[in-house]
Protein backbone atom coordinates (compact mmCIF):
# COMPACT_ATOMS: atom_id res chain seq x y z
CA UNK A 1 0.00 0.00 0.00
CA UNK A 2 1.17 3.52 -0.78
CA UNK A 3 -0.01 6.45 1.34
CA UNK A 4 1.23 9.99 0.98
CA UNK A 5 0.32 13.62 1.54
CA UNK A 6 1.58 16.45 -0.63
CA UNK A 7 1.38 20.25 -0.57
CA UNK A 8 3.51 21.90 -3.20
CA UNK A 9 5.28 25.13 -2.31
CA UNK A 10 3.90 28.31 -3.84
CA UNK A 11 7.08 28.68 -5.86
CA UNK A 12 6.09 25.64 -7.91
CA UNK A 13 2.79 27.08 -9.08
CA UNK A 14 2.93 27.21 -12.86
CA UNK A 15 1.83 29.92 -15.21
CA UNK A 16 -0.81 27.51 -16.52
CA UNK A 17 -2.32 27.25 -13.05
CA UNK A 18 -2.33 31.03 -12.74
CA UNK A 19 -4.05 31.31 -16.10
CA UNK A 20 -6.66 28.79 -14.97
CA UNK A 21 -7.34 30.80 -11.83
CA UNK A 22 -7.89 33.90 -13.96
CA UNK A 23 -10.48 32.13 -16.10
CA UNK A 24 -12.57 30.62 -13.30
CA UNK A 25 -15.94 31.33 -15.00
CA UNK A 26 -15.10 29.12 -17.99
CA UNK A 27 -12.47 26.38 -18.15
CA UNK A 28 -14.06 24.85 -21.23
CA UNK A 29 -10.92 24.67 -23.38
CA UNK A 30 -8.86 23.27 -20.52
CA UNK A 31 -11.61 20.76 -19.68
CA UNK A 32 -11.64 19.41 -23.24
CA UNK A 33 -7.85 19.04 -23.21
CA UNK A 34 -7.93 17.34 -19.82
CA UNK A 35 -10.63 14.91 -20.95
CA UNK A 36 -8.68 13.99 -24.09
CA UNK A 37 -5.57 13.39 -22.00
CA UNK A 38 -7.48 11.46 -19.32
CA UNK A 39 -9.04 9.12 -21.91
CA UNK A 40 -5.56 8.35 -23.24
CA UNK A 41 -4.53 7.07 -19.80
CA UNK A 42 -5.11 3.32 -19.77
CA UNK A 43 -7.17 2.40 -16.70
CA UNK A 44 -9.06 -0.49 -18.28
CA UNK A 45 -10.35 -2.85 -15.59
CA UNK A 46 -9.16 -5.55 -15.45
CA UNK A 47 -6.44 -4.98 -14.42
CA UNK A 48 -7.22 -1.34 -13.55
CA UNK A 49 -3.84 0.36 -13.03
CA UNK A 50 -5.68 3.34 -11.58
CA UNK A 51 -2.40 4.65 -10.17
CA UNK A 52 -2.06 6.27 -13.61
CA UNK A 53 -5.19 8.33 -12.94
CA UNK A 54 -3.80 9.23 -9.52
CA UNK A 55 -0.66 10.57 -11.18
CA UNK A 56 -2.80 12.59 -13.61
CA UNK A 57 -4.81 14.25 -10.86
CA UNK A 58 -1.82 14.66 -8.55
CA UNK A 59 0.00 16.64 -11.22
CA UNK A 60 -2.96 19.01 -11.60
CA UNK A 61 -3.39 19.42 -7.83
CA UNK A 62 0.30 20.14 -7.39
CA UNK A 63 0.18 22.83 -10.06
CA UNK A 64 -2.76 24.44 -8.24
CA UNK A 65 -1.17 24.11 -4.79
CA UNK A 66 -3.89 21.78 -3.48
CA UNK A 67 -3.09 19.32 -0.71
CA UNK A 68 -4.04 15.76 -1.56
CA UNK A 69 -3.64 12.21 -0.31
CA UNK A 70 -3.31 8.90 -2.11
CA UNK A 71 -3.46 5.23 -1.21
CA UNK A 72 -3.16 1.96 -3.08
CA UNK A 73 -5.53 -0.80 -2.00
CA UNK A 74 -3.39 -3.30 -3.94
CA UNK A 75 -0.42 -2.87 -6.28
CA UNK A 76 -1.45 -0.38 -8.94
CA UNK A 77 -4.97 0.14 -7.57
CA UNK A 78 -4.67 3.83 -6.81
CA UNK A 79 -7.11 6.20 -5.07
CA UNK A 80 -6.75 9.95 -4.55
CA UNK A 81 -8.65 12.52 -2.52
CA UNK A 82 -8.41 16.18 -1.54
CA UNK A 83 -10.42 18.36 0.83
CA UNK A 84 -11.26 22.05 0.76
CA UNK A 85 -12.21 23.06 4.31
CA UNK A 86 -15.37 25.02 4.93
CA UNK A 87 -18.06 25.77 7.50
CA UNK A 88 -20.22 23.52 9.62
CA UNK A 89 -22.76 22.36 7.05
CA UNK A 90 -22.57 18.63 6.15
CA UNK A 91 -19.66 18.07 3.78
CA UNK A 92 -20.08 17.50 0.04
CA UNK A 93 -18.21 14.64 -1.66
CA UNK A 94 -17.57 14.71 -5.41
CA UNK A 95 -17.12 11.00 -6.13
CA UNK A 96 -15.85 9.44 -9.34
CA UNK A 97 -14.29 6.18 -10.44
CA UNK A 98 -11.27 6.25 -12.72
CA UNK A 99 -11.40 2.71 -14.11
CA UNK A 100 -13.14 1.93 -17.40
CA UNK A 101 -14.43 -1.24 -19.06
CA UNK A 102 -12.52 -2.99 -21.87
CA UNK A 103 -12.96 -2.00 -25.53
CA UNK A 104 -12.31 -3.93 -28.74
CA UNK A 105 -10.46 -1.81 -31.31
CA UNK A 106 -11.86 -3.93 -34.16
CA UNK A 107 -15.33 -2.47 -33.66
CA UNK A 108 -14.38 1.16 -33.06
CA UNK A 109 -13.98 4.00 -35.57
CA UNK A 110 -11.03 5.30 -33.55
CA UNK A 111 -8.54 3.89 -31.07
CA UNK A 112 -10.63 3.48 -27.89
CA UNK A 113 -7.93 5.30 -25.90
CA UNK A 114 -7.30 8.04 -28.45
CA UNK A 115 -9.40 10.86 -26.99
CA UNK A 116 -9.85 11.83 -30.62
CA UNK A 117 -11.83 15.02 -31.38
CA UNK A 118 -13.69 14.56 -34.67
CA UNK A 119 -16.89 15.96 -36.17
CA UNK A 120 -17.77 17.70 -32.93
CA UNK A 121 -17.34 14.61 -30.72
CA UNK A 122 -14.71 13.54 -28.22
CA UNK A 123 -14.20 9.79 -28.69
CA UNK A 124 -12.81 7.28 -26.26
CA UNK A 125 -13.52 4.78 -23.54
CA UNK A 126 -14.60 6.71 -20.47
CA UNK A 127 -15.82 9.89 -22.15
CA UNK A 128 -19.26 9.02 -20.76
CA UNK A 129 -18.46 6.50 -18.04
CA UNK A 130 -17.11 8.39 -16.27
CA UNK A 131 -13.99 10.36 -17.07
CA UNK A 132 -16.01 13.17 -18.61
CA UNK A 133 -17.96 13.75 -15.41
CA UNK A 134 -14.73 13.33 -13.48
CA UNK A 135 -13.25 16.29 -15.33
CA UNK A 136 -16.37 18.35 -14.59
CA UNK A 137 -15.83 17.57 -10.90
CA UNK A 138 -12.18 18.56 -11.20
CA UNK A 139 -13.05 21.92 -12.78
CA UNK A 140 -15.63 22.70 -10.10
CA UNK A 141 -13.17 21.74 -7.35
CA UNK A 142 -10.36 23.86 -8.82
CA UNK A 143 -12.71 26.82 -9.23
CA UNK A 144 -13.69 26.69 -5.57
CA UNK A 145 -10.02 26.60 -4.59
CA UNK A 146 -9.07 29.43 -6.94
CA UNK A 147 -11.91 31.70 -5.85
CA UNK A 148 -10.69 31.90 -2.26
CA UNK A 149 -14.25 32.52 -1.10
CA UNK A 150 -15.29 30.93 2.22
CA UNK A 151 -17.29 27.73 1.85
CA UNK A 152 -20.25 26.77 4.02
CA UNK A 153 -19.08 23.14 4.13
CA UNK A 154 -16.07 20.95 3.37
CA UNK A 155 -15.83 19.80 -0.23
CA UNK A 156 -14.05 16.49 -0.84
CA UNK A 157 -12.77 15.41 -4.26
CA UNK A 158 -12.56 11.61 -4.33
CA UNK A 159 -11.36 9.57 -7.34
CA UNK A 160 -11.33 5.84 -6.78
CA UNK A 161 -10.46 2.50 -8.31
CA UNK A 162 -12.42 -0.57 -9.29
CA UNK A 163 -16.05 0.60 -9.57
CA UNK A 164 -16.52 -1.37 -12.78
CA UNK A 165 -15.75 -4.59 -10.88
CA UNK A 166 -17.69 -3.79 -7.72
CA UNK A 167 -15.52 -1.25 -5.88
CA UNK A 168 -13.72 -3.64 -3.51
CA UNK A 169 -10.38 -1.95 -4.28
CA UNK A 170 -11.91 1.53 -4.29
CA UNK A 171 -14.67 3.01 -2.16
CA UNK A 172 -15.28 -0.22 -0.27
CA UNK A 173 -11.62 -0.43 0.72
CA UNK A 174 -11.39 3.27 1.59
CA UNK A 175 -14.37 3.07 3.94
CA UNK A 176 -12.58 0.32 5.87
CA UNK A 177 -9.06 1.74 5.74
CA UNK A 178 -9.47 5.53 5.48
CA UNK A 179 -12.84 6.33 7.07
CA UNK A 180 -11.65 9.88 7.81
CA UNK A 181 -12.35 10.73 4.15
CA UNK A 182 -16.06 10.47 4.89
CA UNK A 183 -16.03 12.23 8.27
CA UNK A 184 -18.61 14.99 8.39
CA UNK A 185 -19.94 14.29 4.89
CA UNK A 186 -23.69 14.46 4.45
CA UNK A 187 -24.23 14.81 0.72
CA UNK A 188 -22.55 13.32 -2.34
CA UNK A 189 -22.59 13.63 -6.13
CA UNK A 190 -21.67 10.67 -8.31
CA UNK A 191 -22.56 9.23 -11.70
CA UNK A 192 -25.94 7.70 -12.47
CA UNK A 193 -28.28 10.47 -13.64
CA UNK A 194 -28.27 12.96 -16.48
CA UNK A 195 -30.14 15.20 -18.86
CA UNK A 196 -32.20 14.00 -21.80
CA UNK A 197 -33.91 16.00 -24.53
CA UNK A 198 -36.92 14.73 -26.48
CA UNK A 199 -39.03 16.90 -28.79
CA UNK A 200 -37.35 19.96 -27.35
CA UNK A 201 -38.17 19.13 -23.72
CA UNK A 202 -35.31 18.62 -21.28
CA UNK A 203 -35.61 16.31 -18.28
CA UNK A 204 -32.81 15.94 -15.75
CA UNK A 205 -32.82 12.63 -13.91
CA UNK A 206 -31.26 12.51 -10.45
CA UNK A 207 -30.49 8.95 -9.42
CA UNK A 208 -31.68 8.44 -5.84
CA UNK A 209 -31.53 4.65 -5.75
CA UNK A 210 -30.51 1.73 -7.92
CA UNK A 211 -31.38 -1.83 -8.56
CA UNK A 212 -29.30 -4.01 -6.28
CA UNK A 213 -26.82 -6.34 -8.00
CA UNK A 214 -27.03 -9.97 -6.90
CA UNK A 215 -24.52 -12.05 -8.86
CA UNK A 216 -25.12 -15.79 -8.63
CA UNK A 217 -23.48 -19.03 -9.73
CA UNK A 218 -25.56 -22.11 -10.44
CA UNK A 219 -23.63 -25.36 -10.13
CA UNK A 220 -24.70 -28.88 -11.12
CA UNK A 221 -22.89 -32.17 -10.47
CA UNK A 222 -23.92 -35.44 -12.13
CA UNK A 223 -22.51 -38.67 -13.57
CA UNK A 224 -19.83 -38.08 -16.23
CA UNK A 225 -19.53 -40.18 -19.33
CA UNK A 226 -18.97 -40.49 -23.07
CA UNK A 227 -20.81 -38.10 -25.36
CA UNK A 228 -21.99 -41.00 -27.50
CA UNK A 229 -24.17 -42.40 -24.70
CA UNK A 230 -26.37 -39.66 -23.20
CA UNK A 231 -27.89 -40.31 -19.79
CA UNK A 232 -31.29 -39.13 -18.65
CA UNK A 233 -29.62 -36.32 -16.72
CA UNK A 234 -26.20 -34.68 -16.74
CA UNK A 235 -24.54 -31.69 -15.15
CA UNK A 236 -25.19 -29.69 -18.30
CA UNK A 237 -28.84 -30.66 -18.73
CA UNK A 238 -29.49 -29.73 -15.10
CA UNK A 239 -28.02 -26.27 -15.72
CA UNK A 240 -30.03 -25.90 -18.95
CA UNK A 241 -33.25 -26.88 -17.18
CA UNK A 242 -32.57 -24.38 -14.40
CA UNK A 243 -31.96 -21.59 -16.91
CA UNK A 244 -35.04 -22.57 -18.89
CA UNK A 245 -37.07 -22.40 -15.69
CA UNK A 246 -35.88 -18.83 -15.12
CA UNK A 247 -36.72 -17.85 -18.71
CA UNK A 248 -40.21 -19.30 -18.47
CA UNK A 249 -40.93 -17.80 -15.05
CA UNK A 250 -40.00 -14.10 -15.07
CA UNK A 251 -40.23 -12.37 -11.73
CA UNK A 252 -43.60 -10.64 -11.27
CA UNK A 253 -43.73 -6.88 -11.84
CA UNK A 254 -43.95 -4.53 -8.87
CA UNK A 255 -43.68 -0.77 -8.70
CA UNK A 256 -41.76 0.93 -5.90
CA UNK A 257 -42.47 4.61 -5.10
CA UNK A 258 -39.35 6.12 -6.78
CA UNK A 259 -40.14 4.20 -9.98
CA UNK A 260 -43.77 5.31 -9.88
CA UNK A 261 -42.70 8.93 -9.46
CA UNK A 262 -40.22 8.62 -12.31
CA UNK A 263 -42.75 7.14 -14.75
CA UNK A 264 -45.34 9.74 -13.78
CA UNK A 265 -42.87 12.53 -14.51
CA UNK A 266 -41.80 10.95 -17.78
CA UNK A 267 -45.43 10.62 -18.89
CA UNK A 268 -45.59 14.38 -19.46
CA UNK A 269 -43.06 14.05 -22.27
CA UNK A 270 -44.54 10.92 -23.89
CA UNK A 271 -46.62 10.59 -27.02
CA UNK A 272 -50.10 9.02 -27.06
CA UNK A 273 -48.68 5.48 -27.31
CA UNK A 274 -47.06 5.72 -23.88
CA UNK A 275 -48.37 8.70 -21.88
CA UNK A 276 -51.46 7.12 -20.33
CA UNK A 277 -49.65 3.97 -19.26
CA UNK A 278 -46.66 5.86 -17.86
CA UNK A 279 -48.99 8.13 -15.87
CA UNK A 280 -50.46 5.08 -14.11
CA UNK A 281 -47.64 2.56 -14.26
CA UNK A 282 -49.03 0.48 -11.37
CA UNK A 283 -52.08 -0.30 -13.50
CA UNK A 284 -50.11 -0.63 -16.73
CA UNK A 285 -47.80 -3.40 -15.50
CA UNK A 286 -50.80 -5.63 -14.95
CA UNK A 287 -51.36 -5.63 -18.74
CA UNK A 288 -49.22 -8.35 -20.40
CA UNK A 289 -49.43 -6.61 -23.79
CA UNK A 290 -48.01 -3.39 -22.34
CA UNK A 291 -45.23 -5.28 -20.57
CA UNK A 292 -44.29 -7.08 -23.79
CA UNK A 293 -44.20 -3.81 -25.72
CA UNK A 294 -42.17 -2.12 -22.98
CA UNK A 295 -39.70 -5.01 -22.92
CA UNK A 296 -39.22 -5.02 -26.68
CA UNK A 297 -39.02 -1.28 -27.26
CA UNK A 298 -37.74 0.16 -23.97
CA UNK A 299 -35.82 -2.55 -22.11
CA UNK A 300 -34.24 -0.04 -19.72
CA UNK A 301 -37.65 1.13 -18.52
CA UNK A 302 -38.92 -2.45 -18.42
CA UNK A 303 -36.07 -3.36 -16.07
CA UNK A 304 -37.36 -0.81 -13.55
CA UNK A 305 -40.62 -2.73 -13.16
CA UNK A 306 -39.32 -6.06 -11.83
CA UNK A 307 -36.36 -8.06 -10.60
CA UNK A 308 -34.30 -9.40 -13.50
CA UNK A 309 -31.56 -11.93 -14.23
CA UNK A 310 -29.29 -11.93 -17.26
CA UNK A 311 -27.55 -15.19 -18.12
CA UNK A 312 -24.00 -14.13 -18.87
CA UNK A 313 -21.62 -17.09 -18.45
CA UNK A 314 -21.73 -20.89 -18.74
CA UNK A 315 -19.17 -23.69 -18.77
CA UNK A 316 -19.03 -27.46 -18.67
CA UNK A 317 -16.85 -29.95 -20.51
CA UNK A 318 -13.54 -28.98 -22.07
CA UNK A 319 -13.92 -31.67 -24.76
CA UNK A 320 -16.80 -32.16 -27.18
CA UNK A 321 -17.17 -35.91 -26.61
CA UNK A 322 -16.99 -35.84 -22.81
CA UNK A 323 -20.03 -35.39 -20.56
CA UNK A 324 -18.48 -33.46 -17.68
CA UNK A 325 -19.17 -34.22 -14.03
CA UNK A 326 -19.74 -30.52 -13.30
CA UNK A 327 -21.33 -27.57 -15.11
CA UNK A 328 -22.00 -24.03 -14.02
CA UNK A 329 -23.70 -20.85 -15.16
CA UNK A 330 -23.53 -17.31 -13.81
CA UNK A 331 -26.37 -14.84 -13.52
CA UNK A 332 -26.25 -11.06 -13.30
CA UNK A 333 -29.42 -10.41 -11.31
CA UNK A 334 -30.63 -6.93 -10.39
CA UNK A 335 -33.38 -6.54 -7.82
CA UNK A 336 -35.51 -3.58 -6.85
CA UNK A 337 -34.31 -1.97 -3.59
CA UNK A 338 -37.40 -2.77 -1.52
CA UNK A 339 -36.29 -6.14 -0.15
CA UNK A 340 -33.04 -7.75 1.03
CA UNK A 341 -30.91 -9.78 -1.34
CA UNK A 342 -31.22 -12.80 0.96
CA UNK A 343 -34.96 -12.97 0.30
CA UNK A 344 -34.43 -12.83 -3.45
CA UNK A 345 -31.84 -15.61 -3.33
CA UNK A 346 -34.21 -17.79 -1.32
CA UNK A 347 -36.98 -17.22 -3.88
CA UNK A 348 -34.74 -18.03 -6.84
CA UNK A 349 -33.29 -21.11 -5.13
CA UNK A 350 -36.77 -22.46 -4.51
CA UNK A 351 -37.71 -21.84 -8.14
CA UNK A 352 -34.87 -23.98 -9.54
CA UNK A 353 -34.66 -26.53 -6.73
CA UNK A 354 -36.31 -29.27 -8.82
CA UNK A 355 -33.38 -29.22 -11.29
CA UNK A 356 -30.82 -30.29 -8.69
CA UNK A 357 -28.56 -27.24 -9.01
CA UNK A 358 -27.01 -25.35 -6.11
CA UNK A 359 -27.06 -21.56 -5.91
CA UNK A 360 -24.12 -19.58 -4.54
CA UNK A 361 -23.87 -15.82 -4.10
CA UNK A 362 -20.87 -14.22 -5.80
CA UNK A 363 -21.74 -10.66 -4.81
CA UNK A 364 -24.74 -8.88 -3.33
CA UNK A 365 -25.19 -5.32 -2.10
CA UNK A 366 -27.65 -3.82 0.35
CA UNK A 367 -30.57 -1.66 -0.84
CA UNK A 368 -30.88 2.03 0.06
CA UNK A 369 -32.79 5.08 -1.18
CA UNK A 370 -31.66 8.70 -0.79
CA UNK A 371 -34.19 11.35 0.17
CA UNK A 372 -34.80 14.28 -2.17
CA UNK A 373 -35.24 16.56 0.82
CA UNK A 374 -31.81 18.18 0.74
CA UNK A 375 -30.02 21.41 -0.12
CA UNK A 376 -28.22 19.54 -2.91
CA UNK A 377 -31.39 18.34 -4.65
CA UNK A 378 -32.86 21.82 -4.33
CA UNK A 379 -29.71 23.28 -5.90
CA UNK A 380 -29.99 20.92 -8.87
CA UNK A 381 -33.60 22.01 -9.37
CA UNK A 382 -32.83 25.71 -9.02
CA UNK A 383 -29.76 25.79 -11.26
CA UNK A 384 -31.09 23.62 -14.07
CA UNK A 385 -34.37 25.53 -14.00
CA UNK A 386 -32.53 28.82 -14.40
CA UNK A 387 -30.02 27.66 -17.01
CA UNK A 388 -32.53 25.56 -18.99
CA UNK A 389 -35.91 27.29 -18.70
CA UNK A 390 -38.82 24.88 -18.91
CA UNK A 391 -36.72 21.84 -17.98
CA UNK A 392 -37.80 19.43 -15.25
CA UNK A 393 -35.95 17.44 -12.59
CA UNK A 394 -37.07 13.92 -11.69
CA UNK A 395 -35.76 11.44 -9.12
CA UNK A 396 -34.73 8.32 -11.00
CA UNK A 397 -33.79 4.71 -10.39
CA UNK A 398 -30.71 3.24 -12.07
CA UNK A 399 -30.80 -0.27 -13.50
CA UNK A 400 -27.03 -0.46 -13.04
CA UNK A 401 -25.06 -0.01 -9.83
CA UNK A 402 -22.54 2.61 -8.79
CA UNK A 403 -20.36 3.21 -5.76
CA UNK A 404 -23.22 5.23 -4.24
CA UNK A 405 -24.48 2.07 -2.59
CA UNK A 406 -21.43 2.19 -0.31
CA UNK A 407 -22.02 5.78 0.75
CA UNK A 408 -25.77 5.33 1.20
CA UNK A 409 -24.93 2.59 3.66
CA UNK A 410 -22.98 5.26 5.60
CA UNK A 411 -26.07 7.45 5.76
CA UNK A 412 -24.75 9.95 3.21
CA UNK A 413 -27.42 11.34 0.85
CA UNK A 414 -26.00 10.28 -2.49
CA UNK A 415 -27.20 11.36 -5.93
CA UNK A 416 -26.20 10.37 -9.41
CA UNK A 417 -26.23 13.53 -11.50
CA UNK A 418 -24.58 14.83 -14.64
CA UNK A 419 -26.02 17.95 -16.33
CA UNK A 420 -24.76 16.74 -19.71
CA UNK A 421 -27.80 16.68 -22.04
CA UNK A 422 -28.24 13.75 -24.42
CA UNK A 423 -30.71 13.94 -27.29
CA UNK A 424 -33.26 11.17 -27.64
CA UNK A 425 -31.78 8.37 -29.75
CA UNK A 426 -28.24 9.78 -29.63
CA UNK A 427 -25.46 7.20 -29.69
CA UNK A 428 -23.40 7.26 -26.49
CA UNK A 429 -21.39 4.03 -26.67
CA UNK A 430 -21.44 3.50 -22.90
CA UNK A 431 -19.89 0.05 -22.33
CA UNK A 432 -20.17 -0.40 -26.11
CA UNK A 433 -18.46 0.72 -29.31
CA UNK A 434 -17.48 4.29 -30.22
CA UNK A 435 -18.15 5.77 -26.79
CA UNK A 436 -18.29 9.51 -27.32
CA UNK A 437 -19.57 12.83 -26.03
CA UNK A 438 -20.45 15.96 -28.06
CA UNK A 439 -17.83 18.61 -27.40
CA UNK A 440 -20.37 21.44 -27.16
CA UNK A 441 -22.61 19.51 -24.76
CA UNK A 442 -19.59 18.55 -22.65
CA UNK A 443 -18.46 22.17 -22.39
CA UNK A 444 -21.95 23.25 -21.37
CA UNK A 445 -22.20 20.42 -18.87
CA UNK A 446 -18.91 21.39 -17.21
CA UNK A 447 -20.14 24.94 -16.65
CA UNK A 448 -23.58 23.80 -15.48
CA UNK A 449 -22.01 21.36 -13.01
CA UNK A 450 -19.84 24.15 -11.62
CA UNK A 451 -22.96 26.28 -11.13
CA UNK A 452 -24.69 23.53 -9.15
CA UNK A 453 -21.70 23.10 -6.85
CA UNK A 454 -21.46 26.85 -6.24
CA UNK A 455 -25.15 26.96 -5.35
CA UNK A 456 -24.55 24.33 -2.64
CA UNK A 457 -21.35 25.61 -1.03
CA UNK A 458 -21.89 29.37 -0.92
CA UNK A 459 -24.46 30.96 1.41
Amino acid sequence: MIFRKCLLAAALLTSAASASAQTVPDLGDQAVEWLQEFVQIDTINPPGNEYRAVEFYARIFEAAGIEYETAESAPGRGNIWARLPGGNEPGLILLQHTDVVPADREYWSFDPLSGNLSDGYIYGRGTRDMKGLGIAQLVAFLNLHASGEPLNRDVIFLATADEEAGGAFGVGWLIDNHPDIFDGAGILLNEGGGGSRSDGEIVFGVEVTQKVPVWLRLTAIDEPGHGSSPRTTSSMTRIVRALHTLIENPFPPRIIPPVEEYFAGMSLAQGPDWAEDYADIRRAVENPEFMQRLHERRPGHHSLTRDTCSMTRMESSNKINVVAPEAWAELDCRILPDKPAEQFVEELTALVEHTGVTVDVIMAFTPAISSTNSRLYEAIQNVTGELHPGSRVLPSVSTGFTDSHFTRDLGIISYGFNPLITDDGEHTGVHGNDERVPEAAFRRGVNDYDAVIRNVVYD
